[in-house]
């Protein structure tokens, strides 16, 4: 699962749900969520670029990661990323 959020480019963000799928773990998605919400504050794994499938940030420090999106390039417009426009395609 790390590996696949170190991945995510800068600018694009990917859902709780496709991390769970592309790691083998479909229909975990809360899991993934708790895992990234456990992550010390200095961490290096791009957690920022995780969202829920709606195109909203439900991590606790969500003006931390809405702030660090910001500052990739990633709009957020009435607290939502458009996932057509910012998400990333894995394939």
């Amino acid at each position: 699962m790390w590996q696949i959020v170190h991945q995510i480019p800068k600018g694009q963000v990917a859902t709780y749900g496709q991390i769970a799928s592309m790691a083998g773990i479909p229909r975990h998605s809360r899991l993934i969520g708790r895992i990234l919400s456990g992550l010390p504050p200095k961490t290096r794994l791009p957690w920022h670029r995780v969202i829920n499938s709606q195109g909203r940030i439900t991590n606790p420090a969500k003006d931390r990661q809405q702030s660090r999106l910001e500052k990739e390039g990633v709009t957020l417009i009435n607290g939502r990323v458009n996932l057509k426009v910012y998400g990333w395609d894995a394939s």
